[in-house]
C-alpha cells in the first residue's frame, strides 16, 4: 500500500506534497529526524491530506497532480 500526502506549515503557510509505504514513519522523519532539505526549514508539519493507492505507479502519478 502506498500515500500521498500534504503537509503544511501554518507558521510559515509553505505546503509539501509526497509519496510514501510508510506514512507514520515518513512524518516523524519531516518534524523531527530530517537534517537538511526543505522540510526542515519549515517546521513544523501538519499532515493535512492523505490519500491511498495499491499501486507505486498510481501514487507517483498523483503526487505529481498535486504538486501543480
Amino acid at each position: 500500500m502506498f500515500c500521498v500526502y500534504v503537509l503544511y506549515s501554518f507558521k510559515y503557510q509553505k505546503s509539501y506534497t509526497g509519496m510514501t509505504s510508510n506514512l507514520i514513519t515518513r512524518f516523524q522523519f519531516h518534524n523531527l529526524k530530517s537534517t537538511k532539505g526543505f522540510t526542515l526549514r519549515y517546521r513544523p508539519w501538519y499532515c493535512i491530506h492523505v490519500e491511498f493507492f495499491d499501486n507505486k505507479s498510481a501514487a507517483l502519478k498523483r503526487e505529481k497532480l498535486l504538486r501543480v
